[in-house]
């Protein structure tokens, strides 16, 4: 993982893949660029991204509208360095080799815009800390 060409992966995941993992997905993703491989995906994935989540995002200057929820899959979870569960409880698959972060957040579905800011404002501060320790930006 240290070699230039090798890019370190994340994968989030949740139950619906419709809030929290989307979030942290997108933060990941503004803030590393192409430095780290990023995925999400839900164990019973929505229709669609929560709209409040949607909202909260734009807020902060990014535009989740176009993300669809994705099914998890064996292949995403062998396919990551990191493996961070939201609250989808014993649905995640368990490999050797990979680290896991559980992240305890509460679950935005229903909720308004309102209930989301400290939500999407907590897991941007994970992210950062995430960051940090797994793509820092190069000191050039």
């Amino acid at each position: 993982m240290n070699t230039p060409s090798a890019r370190p992966s994340v994968l989030f995941v949740c139950v619906h893949n419709a809030g929290r993992s989307q979030m942290a997905a997108a933060f990941l993703t503004h803030l590393t660029g192409d430095r780290v491989q990023v995925r999400s995906a839900g164990s019973a994935p929505a229709d669609t991204v929560n709209p409040a989540v949607v909202e909260a995002m734009a807020e902060v200057g990014i535009d989740i509208a176009t993300e669809v929820p994705k099914v998890l899959t064996v292949e995403a979870v062998q396919d990551s360095d990191v493996v961070i569960t939201m609250g989808c409880g014993d649905t995640c698959p368990v490999f050797p080799g990979k680290r896991y972060l559980d992240w305890e957040l509460p679950d935005p579905a229903g909720q308004g815009v309102d209930a989301v800011r400290p939500i999407r404002d907590e897991i941007e501060n994970r992210i950062k800390g995430l960051v940090e320790e797994i793509a820092p930006p190069s000191r050039a």
